[in-house]
């Protein structure tokens, strides 16, 4: 950081520079203004009359808005105030709104200014594919106007404000991405170290840059239509709230706003549909790599830590003190009620190898997010009439039920057992329903998940199934 910021004034500084010196250039010589503004207006029938072409031409201007996105990576480090996380939130939205806001209003007067210049000062035709201009409009005024040693400091310092931004990408992806990880089941332990992440990035930068064969307009569609994207859904999730706020006037200016974001949007992914083919592929991708991350996943305990409360210690307890014994009977909730536990109890009495006079105890795991992967399993105790019911919210029911048995199991000395009903139905409509909903068949996936973390068969937990 104290590096990029000097790196990031000097560049600044010899923009303006050059905007500068185009605009005196411009101020000396008045009568180019005016020909290129009677050129302008005879064209489009007047002043209001090039409002149309200009509206068609802004897409053309969106990679000036390049940058901005990158400030959402920044919000984490905007300093904050206030006694209470409510205070340091609201203060922290505050001091973002004033930063994005700055930058706002910089990077349009660099846009404005160098859109404005270079069309005047530089020919058409070195705009044309070939010319001296395309792709380095700026460059091309720093040489002419500025001379050959001004003109290589403005093409370095582009290189190395290019490597900075890479990188301050490629932080941002650092930071940002593993977060979303475990949201696809994408969470290995290699994910939480910076270099592999580093490489994993480099190795889809460099398949990019090879697949556009390192051609700078061929890949400026496809960043635009991902800048694009991610204003046109800023725009319009800040819309819905300012409508559930009642804010009238916000309210119109954001839906005009995503009404503009999503004709440049549309533009530019009919002009250049590159970066819709990559998005795709990415989606794909995700898609792919997370369901066989789920499939070599499904055997982990996917269980941060296990917290019992108090109630569901003390039904334990009772039940070691009753017959030395923990006997479970997995339940998925219908009712809830005493009418429910009761037959559930008779039912597996009578199929199952439970001891007529062995005390039971009722296991729950209700299912939350099967898109969060893993986390804390918090085990609540809880009375139903003369039954006792340990429930647990999980991303998952068979790895949740694993692991609260082994967890009995170390915690208590004694190899719990659970007693299951089969599932009915295609297996393999179970197996997608747990992959992706986070239950289907629990007995055999729970027994496989107790296998593959404890080798020794007399210390796994007992699976029965009626």
């Amino acid at each position: 950081m104290a590096v990029a910021i000097p790196l990031v004034a000097v560049f600044l500084g010899l923009n303006a520079a050059i905007i500068g010196v185009g605009l005196s250039d411009l101020l000396s010589h008045p009568a180019t203004v005016s020909d290129w503004w009677g050129a302008l207006t005879r064209g489009s029938g007047g002043p209001l009359g090039a409002l149309g072409p200009a509206i068609l031409a802004f897409p053309l201007l969106v990679l000036g808005l390049s940058g901005f996105e990158t400030g959402v990576s920044m919000m984490p480090l905007v300093a904050s105030q206030g006694s209470t996380p409510e205070e340091k939130m609201a203060s922290r939205i505050r001091n973002t709104r004033k930063l994005l806001t700055s930058a706002a209003v910089i990077m349009s007067v660099y846009l404005i200014g160098s859109s404005f210049v270079t069309a005047l000062l530089i020919p058409a035709q070195e705009f044309q594919p070939g010319g001296q201009a395309n792709g380095r409009a700026l460059a091309y005024l720093a040489h002419e106007r500025l001379g050959p040693v001004f003109g290589s400091v403005y093409d370095f310092s582009s290189v190395l404000i290019l490597w900075f931004a890479g990188a301050s990408a490629m932080a941002g992806l650092i930071n940002i991405v593993p977060r979303y990880l475990p949201s696809y089941g994408m969470a290995p332990e290699w994910s939480r170290h910076i270099r592999p992440v580093v490489l994993v990035y480099t190795a889809i930068s460099i398949l990019i840059t090879l697949g556009f064969r390192a051609d700078v307009n061929a890949q400026a569609g496809a960043y635009a239509t991902g800048v694009l994207a991610m204003m046109f859904s800023g725009a319009i999730a800040v819309t819905i709230s300012a409508f559930r706020r009642r804010q009238r006037i916000a309210s119109v200016a954001f839906s005009v706003l995503s009404l503009i974001l999503l004709y440049a949007l549309g533009d530019n992914v009919l002009e250049k549909p590159d970066g819709l083919a990559i998005s795709a592929l990415f989606i794909a991708g995700i898609i792919v790599v997370s369901l066989i991350s789920r499939i070599t996943r499904t055997t982990e305990l996917r269980a941060d830590r296990i917290v019992f409360d108090e109630a569901a210690r003390r039904f334990i307890l009772e039940s070691l003190e009753y017959d030395g014994r923990l006997n479970l009977i997995a339940n998925r909730p219908q009712a809830r009620d005493e009418a429910e536990y009761a037959e559930k109890e008779s039912v597996q009495r009578e199929t199952n190898p439970v001891p007529g006079a062995a005390d039971v105890i009722f296991l729950e795991v209700d299912i939350e997010d099967p898109s969060d992967f893993s986390g804390t399993l918090e085990v609540h105790g809880v009375e139903v009439g003369d039954f006792r019911v340990l429930r647990v919210q999980s991303p998952a029911a068979p790895n949740a039920i694993a692991a609260i048995l082994l967890a009995l199991r170390d915690a208590t000395g004694v190899i719990p057992h659970a007693h299951f009903e089969w599932s009915e139905g295609n297996p393999l409509a179970h197996l997608m329903r747990y992959l992706l909903l986070g239950r289907g068949d629990t007995p055999p996936v729970v027994r496989e998940i107790i296998r593959e973390h404890e080798p020794d068969k007399a210390r796994r937990p007992g699976i029965h199934v009626s």
